[in-house]
Formats: structure tokens, sequence, C-alpha cells
């Protein structure tokens, strides 16, 4: 049987049940529960600085009100750092690299940005959507410019993620698969290709960590505007 490159991206399937939701809730698995001493081991104190540490980056730009935000964003950036780079493991699937579940997450807390800017602050909500000082004539362009960049966020944030991850697999596949063809014509040639693909590995790694927090940092921007 042929498989095409893209047939890494489709949903696994077991007695034909989806798998998705197990390789959803499986790097949860991974973490270490706290126990019950009062001194945990090293793996548990590395990984509470570490969400130390993502969650005070990311409430620096809030307010006290955007503090109640604090537990669902680290935990969305646990999860999509978690499910990215396991997806990077060989015999793996990246459920981050399907467009449907991007936008699963990016639209309802997009939403949820807006419609808490709309409750508490209505005409600040409002007022982004025409600048101050703009000319007459130009008040219902820009209202239409920036309603329709309002709109278009939570696609921008699902798009990117799923476009970034689903390159560098691709990319990855189509190096590895040239290495081994060159292999046996030209040895040389597949051992600098299997350097490069080493060095995109090492690339492609810190793009999955990169993107996990660019999502979840333009999350917390929006939320800046609406409280």
């Amino acid at each position: 049987m042929n498989l095409s490159f893209f047939d890494q991206f489709s949903s696994p399937y077991l007695f034909g049940i989806p798998l998705i939701l197990l390789s959803l809730l499986f790097p949860a698995l991974l973490f270490p529960s706290p126990g019950n001493r009062w001194i945990s081991n090293r793996l548990s104190t590395l990984q509470l600085w570490l969400l130390y540490l993502i969650t005070k980056q990311l409430m620096i730009p809030l307010n006290k009100n955007g503090h109640k935000w604090a537990l669902m964003l680290t935990s969305l950036m646990a999860m999509l750092l978690t499910i990215n780079l396991l997806g990077l493991l060989p015999y793996t699937f990246t459920p981050t690299t399907q467009l449907s579940m991007n936008m699963a997450l990016a639209f309802p807390l997009w939403l949820a940005t807006l419609l808490t800017g709309l409750r508490n602050k209505p005409s600040a909500s409002l007022a982004h959507l025409l600048p101050e000082g703009t000319p007459t004539p130009l008040i219902p362009a820009l209202i239409l410019i920036e309603t329709t960049s309002l709109l278009i966020r939570p696609l921008a944030l699902g798009v990117r993620l799923t476009a970034n991850l689903t390159a560098g697999h691709l990319l990855i596949q189509l190096i590895s698969t040239a290495s081994i063809a060159l292999m046996p014509i030209l040895p040389a040639v597949s051992i600098l290709t299997m350097a490069i693909l080493l060095l995109l590995t090492i690339l492609e790694v810190a793009v999955a960590m990169i993107q996990a927090y660019v999502f979840v940092l333009l999350l917390s921007l929006y939320l800046q505007e609406n409280i």
C-alpha cells in the first residue's frame, strides 16, 4: 500500500474508533502528580518552577481581573506544549495539526475574551472598532476593516498553529525520505542530508514550544484589551 505524505495527519482509528481523544488525554498522564510529602522530588520541583515561570510571563500584561484566567491559560499552554513535543516522536499523532481541533480551541476562548469585554466595559470594547480622530468620510470603511480584523482573529490563531506544525512535519518526512533513498546511491550526500535532518528536528522542537507559547500569549493579549 502506497502512503502519501499527508497520511500522517489523518486521525488514527482502532476498530473504527477514533483515537484522537486518547492522544489528547495521554499527555496529561506524563505530568508527575504532587505527593503528600513536604519536600517534593526534583521532577515535581522542576515542573512547578516551569509552570510558575509560564504563569508569571502570561500574567504580566494583565491586571487583577485578568488573573482569574491564570489557571485556564497555563493549563492550555501545558497541554499544547506536551502535545506538540510528543507529536515529534516516531509513530505518534499530533492532534494540533488538525485545523478543526485548533479552531475548537481558538474560537471559544476568543469569544470568551470578547464577551468579557462587552460585559465589563462595553464602551471601551466597541471603541476599538473606531480609532480616535478618524475623519468622518472614513468612519464606515474603518469600522468594516476593524470588525473584519476582529472576527478573523480566531481563524488566524488556528491556522497559524496548524500551518507551522504541518509544514515542519512535512519537511522532516521529505528530508528523511530523501536521505534513505540516497543512501545506496550517494552515501556522502545521504549523510549530509541526515545532518540537515538533525538540525531541522532541533528547529522543529523549538517551533513546537514557540507556537504553543504564541497561541496562549495572543489569547492573553486579546484578554488584555477586554478587561
